[in-house]
């Protein structure tokens, strides 16, 4: 098991700055969540965040959206104090560091990088995949006791299961710090390393 290459801004995030928080009109004394659905976006997820957006925010918790180019005029609109939306977002380790919690899909490379940034992670596998993999990436998370998942057909219970979430921010942090010694930091390494071997 060699892990998935990663950036090397990735693999140590430093800690967020006052202009950090600036750049994106948010403040440093509430929690963040961020919401990734792919650098494409995620129709679903987005739909999803636009339908409980009040609801999220009366839990005292800002948004750090990113929407995706193609869905970002249907939903820039929602902008608001707390609510920072954004069509494509090129420095990861900037909103990693920022983000309290965080919504994503499930991909390879999504999964690496979460590992490394140590927060808490709800994952809402695309099910538009190749043999599901999504859900089979996020499950093996989640049965380490890493994060929690909610798919697609199940998202009704979003709701709940979010409040739930943020509401036990122990357990939240313990899945982080499950999740982030899953972290593969040396996987480019390892992959040159098995190279060279074969070679």
């Amino acid at each position: 098991i060699t892990g998935n290459p990663v950036r090397r801004d990735l693999i140590n995030i430093a800690k967020p700055k006052q202009t950090d928080y600036e750049f994106f009109d948010l403040s440093s004394d509430k929690p963040i969540l961020l919401v990734l659905g792919g650098s494409l976006g995620s129709k679903r997820i987005n739909s999803l965040i636009g339908d409980h957006l009040d609801s999220i925010l009366k839990l005292g918790v800002q948004v750090l959206w990113q929407t995706g180019k193609i869905y970002f005029d249907q939903y820039k609109s929602l902008a608001q104090k707390g609510v920072s939306i954004h069509s494509y977002i090129s420095d990861m380790s900037q909103v990693y560091a920022l983000s309290s919690y965080i919504i994503s899909r499930a991909g390879a490379s999504s999964v690496s990088e979460l590992a490394l940034a140590g927060k808490p992670v709800l994952f809402i596998p695309s099910p538009n995949v190749a043999e599901d993999h999504q859900r089979k990436n996020a499950e093996a998370i989640v049965n380490n006791g890493a994060a929690i998942m909610i798919v697609e057909k199940d998202l009704d219970s979003f709701e709940s299961v979010f409040t739930n979430w943020i509401s036990d921010p122990v357990v939240s942090q313990e899945m982080a710090d499950n999740f982030r010694a899953m972290a593969l930091p040396n996987a480019t390494s390892t992959i040159v390393n098995e190279i060279e071997g074969l070679i």
